[in-house]
């Protein structure tokens, strides 16, 4: 049995490993890997990307970008260069569905399975971005293609299942509910991580955000509500991850004196609450980072299935996120999270209590551990892809 994924328009494993994604990324199919004969991985990368193959099961082929042309001309190509792979494969998988339509190609010319997946939708999110109506029209036919010739959709949420459902007239029998994995004996507190070491503290209070430094993530709002919470309470905010706002990001740190570097220099709020811009990390190292923390917090105005704030729950801290798509579902108010609104004011007084509140702490981190064991685990989830794929070749 051989199956093919087809990575995101554009994406390679070069650039997983540069965002801190690829450990993250390759476990799942280094565990799928033990069900099959040959797993291909379609990317985008060039030659660079075959220098990762010893981190990949020996049966993990890479088939890297052939030929430097603008990748939404080569995704057109791929299964012209990559002919005899696919002939001789099984089951198609997209990662994505910007880039779905390669992997529709191959399924009609080679008559092979399917599986699109999708951990947003694209369609949805268009809407959030403020897209032309042109682009909002290409995306709805890349949705509505890729959903029809598929002989299976993976979803990460209900909201999501419902969605395809309702707007594109799918059976629900085609579409399947398979979130996101969490690797829990990485991802766990430090009661469960007794060997964990953590190499220096902070003096104030951490709090953490984590992921791409973009508009959707809202963190203007964010700081917004850093500057203007209790003094008394010496927060440290803590912010991993890089994206086209960084510089903006850090000006307003600096301009209302938030700002401190990661030297131990004194900050002159050094009492006060201070910001910190660690960037990317590895995943891997992700856990011990985590770990130093009280809280957690994603204030987006929208999500797919966010894995950031599944291993943070999965670590056990508290955890506070917006009350929109795709936190929402995950999140259950004062239960195993803490919901807000998306305004700097409701940002700031989610703070105040739950960093006040170390009953609702624990509570909180507690039940957000037994959430993500039961429905994110990498062995529930790989036990659900290899349902999915038996079921569709079967």
């Amino acid at each position: 049995m051989r199956l093919a994924l087809f990575f995101t328009i554009g994406v390679s494993l070069k650039m997983w490993d540069e965002f801190g994604l690829l450990d993250r990324e390759i476990k799942p199919y280094n565990k799928l890997a033990d069900f099959f004969d040959k797993i291909y991985f379609i990317t985008y990368g060039d030659k660079e990307d075959l220098k990762y193959k010893d981190l990949l099961a020996k049966n993990i082929i890479i088939l890297p970008k052939k030929i430097n042309l603008p990748n939404k001309i080569y995704s057109l190509l791929i299964p012209f260069f990559y002919w005899q792979e696919l002939k001789n494969t099984d089951i198609l998988k997209t990662n994505q569905m910007a880039g779905s339509w390669a992997a529709v190609l191959a399924k009609i010319i080679f008559k092979k399975k399917l599986i699109v997946r999708c951990g947003y939708q694209w369609s949805l999110h268009t809407l959030e971005w403020g897209m032309g109506w042109f682009k909002k029209l290409l995306v709805y036919l890349v949705e509505l293609i890729s959903y029809k010739f598929a002989d299976a959709i993976v979803v990460t949420s209900n909201q999501a299942k419902e969605y395809v459902e309702k707007r594109y007239r799918i059976s629900s029998k085609k579409v399947h509910l398979v979130s996101n994995y969490i690797d829990t004996d990485l991802f766990k507190s430090k009661e469960y991580y007794p060997n964990l070491q953590i190499k220096s503290k902070s003096t104030n209070r951490r709090l953490c955000f984590v992921g791409r430094l973009e508009k959707q993530k809202n963190l203007f709002s964010l700081l917004e509500a850093i500057k203007i919470l209790d003094l008394n309470l010496g927060l440290n905010l803590v912010i991993f991850g890089k994206g086209s706002l960084e510089d903006k990001l850090k000006k307003f740190s600096s301009e209302n004196n938030l700002c401190i570097s990661t030297s131990k220099d004194k900050n002159p709020r050094e009492s006060a609450s201070i910001i910190e811009f660690r960037g990317n990390i590895p995943n891997n190292q992700l856990p011990e980072e985590l770990n130093k923390c009280e809280i957690f917090i994603l204030p987006s105005f929208y999500e797919g299935n966010p894995k950031t704030l599944l291993e943070a729950m999965s670590c056990g801290l508290s955890v506070i996120g917006t009350n929109v798509r795709g936190i929402n579902n995950i999140i259950k108010h004062k239960e195993n999270g803490y919901l807000c609104e998306t305004s700097a004011e409701s940002i700031k007084n989610a703070i105040q209590e739950v960093m006040g509140d170390k009953e609702l702490q624990e509570k909180i981190g507690k039940n957000a551990r037994q959430y993500v064991v039961e429905n994110n685990s990498l062995e529930k989830i790989i036990k659900k892809e290899l349902k999915l794929i038996n079921k569709v070749l079967f």
